[in-house]
């Protein structure tokens, strides 16, 4: 059975209990003075409008009594306190300690909320960390299921959303409880009464904020989804902003992001009205109670004179200051629900399961020492789609070059994701000495991979930290050789600032060719002993094309080399050319045997060549 979404957040707050018990004893501390201060304004009001020999009278009367009640005992206390020879000593006296009870509170009330933001901040910088974390352990079927914007949006602005909230929740939670407990306690001890008939109008509000809390907790998930919607429309336009600009469709990409917006708006407007439906309510509810309490605590004052207008004055005063806190609960619950609408997007990442993992048994393997093969090897994406791949066999020995070669969507990138389990196979089996991938840790095969593919991956950072990315201890020396070896110092050493120089996102300041010469320096610097070059100069020009596969003649060395490849003229010294058409193998053998078929290869040879 599923955990609500609530048990766990619980469950992640709990964790901070050392901080949060601080909390709410500084909070039960502040509550409490704070109770005790509004008893004192009573008290003020009472000793400047009554006759000062009077309370006298009344407290030597209460002294010698045998029994008090709970109320009269602590208005006695509190006059004990207050109380001195003249009316101008005690009102002197009641000032001090009122200012002492407010200063002694609010040093309370820094406390609580110190620590409950250490507890908030905390848990959200966790929670963000434990996110992105998780992310990085799914396979590449769930990033090819989701929009781009969409992850982004749950790691952004969800984990905000669920900030905000508990940055509310948590100021106010634990005081507002425990305000309406110890102000609902003296309302008894004062009349208990006119208690009951303020707690009967309770019921219809509590009503009232569950049922437009749920309806809230509804929206704002649409309202979430919907913002991913609009981030993934921007992410999306941002990166093809050059075909954007080349197919002048800036008025159907402003249409579509305005038409998200206005949803999204739409969404929002019902939100708000629902939202703003609290204060309205509470205004109603404590009007209501106010007239009812004054028309009926009224009445006991002047008609039975059961009730003193000290304690009647001390009632309606602790009954608004009750009025705050349960408004107050009514705001945090709207907030908790959005919260909780954010939250549950957030469970639903973390929830996720990698496709593949690492058995529990699984091996170390840092080399190999004969071949990698493909025995009878099936795939497909979906369950229910056409297979991909159909029973394809074939070997790469160690220190062989084995290429690809056959149309778009023949499968050949799809054998290449295959090998470091990017992917696993849906029936047959890819073996490394016999052993299964299956049974190896994922990232020791992965480490025995270098992979320069058509679309270069770089980041927003200096060509030093990319060439060596994954490889933070690299010497300079080891560098420079790495770039020189690709090709690529020339280029680097006209740059501002060198090695040093920012390249942009996604390489973005860099040409095709010197992205490419980049990415072959850093399989350099890996050094891997397995090589996957995926269609690595299929999009360069003559003159890049040429630098590069000069690169790549210095990567392949001494190394064992899958190639996929559309320009024929880059695998004719293949030891082995693997031709593909629709998942299958239709042909298999070196350059020279497969023109001499006069088969696929033969044909598409032809064509290049004409």
């Amino acid at each position: 059975m599923k955990t609500p979404v609530y048990k766990r957040l619980a469950r992640l707050v709990l964790r901070y209990w050392p901080y949060l018990l601080v909390s709410t004893i500084a909070a039960i501390a502040f509550v409490a003075l704070n109770t005790f201060s509004i008893s004192l304004l009573a008290s003020l009001i009472n000793n400047i409008l009554t006759d000062f020999d009077s309370i006298i009278k009344e407290q030597l009367i209460w002294a010698q009594a045998e029994q008090l009640t709970l109320n009269e005992k602590l208005k006695f206390l509190t006059n004990k306190i207050i109380l001195q020879d003249s009316q101008l000593g005690s009102l002197k006296r009641l000032c001090l300690v009122i200012f002492g009870v407010f200063l002694l509170k609010n040093v309370f009330l820094y406390i609580k909320n110190i620590m409950v933001s250490y507890v908030q901040f905390s848990l959200i910088v966790n929670i963000r960390n434990k996110l992105y974390g998780h992310i990085h352990t799914l396979s590449m079927s769930y990033f090819n299921r989701k929009k781009s914007g969409e992850l982004t949006s749950v790691m952004m602005n969800d984990v905000n959303v669920m900030q905000d909230a508990f940055t509310t929740t948590f100021r106010k939670i634990l005081v507002a409880p425990i305000n309406i407990l110890f102000f609902g306690t003296y309302l008894f001890i004062i009349d208990w009464k006119l208690s009951l008939v303020a707690l009967l109008t309770l019921p219809l509000a509590g009503f009232l904020y569950v049922s437009v809390g749920v309806s809230i907790r509804r929206k704002s998930k649409r309202i979430q989804e919907k913002i991913a919607s609009i981030m993934h429309i921007l992410t999306e336009a941002l990166y093809s902003i050059r075909v954007i600009k080349a197919f002048a469709t800036k008025r159907y990409e402003i249409q579509k992001f305005e038409t998200e917006g206005d949803r999204y708006f739409q969404l929002l407007f019902r939100r708000a009205k629902l939202n703003n439906l609290a204060t309205p309510i509470n205004e109603i509810i404590g009007v209501l109670i106010g007239v009812v309490l004054l028309w009926y605590g009224g009445m006991q004052v002047i008609q039975t004179e059961t009730l003193t207008s000290e304690d009647f004055l001390r009632f309606i005063l602790m009954l608004f200051a009750m009025l705050a806190p349960i408004k107050t609960l009514g705001t945090v619950n709207i907030t908790i629900q959005n919260s909780l609408a954010a939250a549950e997007r957030v469970f639903k990442v973390l929830d996720s399961k990698p496709d593949i993992n690492d058995k529990p048994d699984a091996k170390e393997i840092e080399s190999f020492s004969k071949e990698i093969r493909f025995d009878k090897v099936s795939f497909d994406y979906e369950k229910e789609s056409d297979p991909v791949l159909k029973n394809i066999s074939f070997s790469i020995p160690k220190g062989s070059v084995v290429a690809l070669v056959g149309a778009s969507g023949a499968g050949k990138s799809t054998i290449a994701d295959l090998i470091p389990r990017f992917y696993d196979t849906t029936s047959g089996s890819v073996k490394i000495d016999g052993e299964d991938i299956k049974e190896i840790k994922l990232e020791s095969l992965r480490k025995m991979m270098g992979i320069v593919s058509q679309e270069v991956v770089l980041f927003n950072d200096t060509v030093r930290n990319n060439i060596s990315y994954g490889q933070p201890e690299t010497k300079e020396s080891d560098i420079i050789f790495a770039a020189k070896s690709a090709n690529a110092m020339e280029f680097i050493e006209s740059l501002s600032e060198g090695l040093d120089t920012i390249i942009g996102e996604r390489g973005v300041k860099l040409s095709g060719g010197q992205k490419q010469r980049i990415s072959i320096a850093r399989a350099i610097i890996k050094n891997p002993p397995v090589l996957i070059l995926d269609e690595a100069t299929s999009s360069l020009d003559t003159e890049s094309e040429k630098l590069v596969q000069q690169a790549i003649e210095q990567l392949l060395k001494d190394r064992t080399v899958l190639v996929i490849a559309h320009r024929l003229s880059t695998v004719k010294n293949a030891d082995n050319i693997v031709v593909l058409e629709e998942g299958e193998i239709i042909e298999k053998g070196t350059h020279n045997a497969l023109i001499q078929e006069n088969g696929l290869y033969s044909y598409l040879y032809k064509i290049q060549f004409n």
